[in-house]
């Protein structure tokens, strides 16, 4: 087998663990990550430039670069950015349809529209990032404006995780909806690095044998 190019992936924070851990686990010791801080979301115009200047700083120190980020909010801005940077991504509008799948994620939307989704990086942040970024512990009145919409808080599990699950059951309480438990895995984003973390090699292992 020759060995693998070196490949820096260019990723949101909020997948840096699931990411790091999938390096880990399968023995990718040729890929890294660089990460774009997960608060952008909050101010997703921020995104693709962010993303650019990571493209850059890589630029020579290694074989390929590859973005695991989806549009999350930038309205193809960044798909523009990647196509003037000729470096690819995941496929996908945003990380709920990577682990959930794009036909499992379509069905969760039709069955129903108002739900608010969770990962596990969402879990252990929800106080730092939906309550406190969303202000919710200082102007509770505004619950309503922020989730009068919704009806149901989906946690999507990457990990079985009995904590986890808890803390996905008091944040549904908190918002005031009705929860519901999807163990995902790490979905498609696990088989888009296995497929990323295989080329430029002579031989192949199953793909499927390789995800955590």
């Amino acid at each position: 087998m020759n060995r693998p190019p070196s490949t820096q992936l260019i990723a949101c924070g909020a997948l840096a663990w699931e990411i790091a851990e999938l390096i880990r686990a399968n023995g990718w010791s040729h890929m890294s990550i660089s990460c774009v801080p997960a608060h952008y979301h909050n101010t997703p115009d921020k995104i693709p430039e962010a993303v650019r200047a990571k493209i850059r700083a890589a630029r020579g120190s290694y074989d390929r670069i590859v973005v695991v980020y989806g549009d999350c909010g930038t309205g193809g801005l960044l798909d523009n950015v990647l196509a003037e940077e000729g470096v690819e991504r995941i496929p996908g509008p945003h990380c709920y349809q990577f682990y959930a799948g794009e036909t499992n994620f379509a069905a969760l939307m039709d069955d129903e529209p108002g739900s608010f989704f969770l990962t596990d990086y969402l879990v252990r942040h929800f106080d730092l990032l939906i309550l406190r970024g969303l202000g919710l512990d200082r102007y509770p009145q505004l619950l309503g404006d922020y989730f009068g919409n919704y009806r149901k808080l989906v946690y999507l599990a990457q990990i079985e995780d009995a904590g986890l699950v808890e803390r996905a059951k008091t944040a549904a309480d908190r918002l005031g909806l009705a929860y519901e438990y999807r163990y995902t895995g790490y979905g498609e984003l696990g088989k888009f690095l296995n497929t990323a973390s295989l080329e430029g090699t002579t031989h192949g292992a199953d793909p499927d044998s390789l995800l955590a």
